[in-house]
């Protein structure tokens, strides 16, 4: 059993975080296990992102099987390394393109968890920038010259990119205003840097720049921003994407695939070597990406790059080099480990004395679960965790019970896939082809 010892706050919040089936927010590499492979590949990409590269990758697995606990550990590894890391979750409200706010809505929440090594629980944003502020001061001081003319000569890159003129007068604004105590200027460029401004004349007024970050603009300034932290004295940085299931569910056939033509450009852009210093990663289901109607590779352009490595297919290996990578189930032995990490959680580093279940009341465990779901239980584990989890809870607080008086009456369930609804957008202001008919709804009158 892993003997460190851990804080009562880490421990707390990632029992808790186990017990209600989510993953937790801090503490991961106390339970992580198996999927080396997988992670090798992703800290090959956070590698050539930090020497001026980019990386796309979908991190595909069934619902229940750990992608949103694998594109957390990634997380973590990049801000080891010195990266800055975005995530969110795609739902109805936040999309890659829409015409109502969902993208923008995506971006503000992206910036919203921006996380560094320092502060990786998010809010980072205002860190990264005066960081850079100091920085720019610094150089004033020792070449004599105006702090002006040092901050857009260090943001003159940002200029080569979509949008990058305002940008760099948003962030200079910023700068002069930290040097002369201009909270009111200070708090307007945060505004606008988080994709909180509604309409250009308010933009205008404030900062005097003649656009803002909307719909339109969200891969743009994504980009802007993955440079601007390089400037900044970080090494690139991560995007992560969750929940893209929730692109697939989108009823109206044009915004879908509006959508859908997105992560084609995201896809292009960081292959093709356009994008620097950006990561991006999607979880998704397989049905998702596969689905012949609806998924990802229904669109043809996607199908023929997410497609599989034809040689390493027939011969039963994985190609991990390629933009897809399927999550492994892991073994029942894994899963054993795994199960002994969280039980050493509990006991926080303590004897293996003082845990509440020794390795005979774990094994005996999985076997009750497959005995009763089978297979899906090391397959997709998360309903299995959140049982042992809740199992552990009642032992910790009635230490007369024992974990056999438990063993056989503890209800286990697949974790299968939800049933998928459709999300509808009947008021969707993305026109779709004039004389053109949903693929999903035909109607007609006689």
């Amino acid at each position: 059993m892993n003997q460190t010892t851990i804080r009562p706050r880490v421990r707390d919040m990632i029992l808790q975080a186990l017990a209600a089936g989510v993953v937790p927010g801090q503490g991961i590499q106390h339970i992580q296990v198996g999927r080396q492979a997988e992670l090798n590949a992703l800290i090959r990409d956070i590698e050539r992102i930090a020497d001026e590269g980019s990386a796309f990758r979908l991190i595909v697995g069934e619902y229940g099987s750990g992608k949103t606990f694998f594109l957390h550990v990634v997380s973590q590894v990049a801000l080891e390394q010195q990266l800055v890391t975005v995530s969110a979750d795609l739902s109805p409200e936040r999309r890659l393109v829409s015409s109502k706010g969902q993208a923008r809505n995506l971006y503000s929440e992206l910036i919203s968890s921006f996380a560094t090594r320092s502060r990786p629980n998010g809010g980072a944003l205002n860190a990264v920038i005066e960081k850079f502020v100091a920085a720019c001061l610094k150089d004033v001081k020792e070449n004599d010259d105006s702090i002006e003319a040092v901050v857009e000569g260090r943001l003159a890159p940002l200029r080569g990119y979509v949008g990058g003129y305002d940008m760099v007068q948003v962030l200079t604004a910023y700068s002069l205003a930290h040097d002369s105590g201009n909270d009111e200027t200070k708090r307007s460029a945060m505004r606008w840097l988080r994709g909180e401004y509604t309409t250009i004349t308010e933009a205008r007024k404030d900062l005097g720049v003649r656009s803002i970050i909307d719909d339109n603009k969200f891969y743009d300034a994504i980009r802007l921003m993955a440079e601007f932290v390089v400037i900044a004295g970080y090494k690139g940085m991560f995007m992560m994407l969750d929940e893209a299931v929730n692109l697939f569910k989108i009823s109206h056939t044009v915004s879908r695939t509006a959508n859908y033509e997105m992560i084609l450009r995201i896809l292009n852009s960081t292959l093709q070597g356009e994008a620097k210093h950006l990561g991006v990663l999607f979880g998704v289901t397989p049905e998702a990406l596969y689905d012949a109607r609806r998924g990802l590779c229904s669109y043809e352009a996607l199908n023929s790059r997410l497609s599989p490595n034809a040689f390493a297919e027939r011969a039963g290996l994985i190609d991990y080099n390629q933009p897809t990578i399927k999550l492994q189930a892991l073994t029942p032995e894994e899963l054993f480990v795994l199960l002994q990490h969280i039980n050493s959680v509990f006991a926080s580093g303590r004897p293996e004395s003082d845990a509440l279940i020794d390795d005979t009341g774990i094994q005996a465990f999985m076997t009750h679960c497959n005995e009763t779901i089978g297979a899906a239980y090391y397959k997709t584990p998360r309903e299995t965790i959140r049982s042992f989890t809740q199992l552990l809870f009642v032992l910790e607080q009635h230490p007369e019970q024992r974990w056999s008086d438990h063993i056989e009456g503890i209800p286990i369930r697949a974790d299968n896939e939800p049933e998928i609804a459709d999300i509808n957008d009947p008021d969707d202001a993305i026109p779709p082809p004039t004389g053109g008919a949903d693929e999903d709804l035909a109607s007609f009158k006689l």
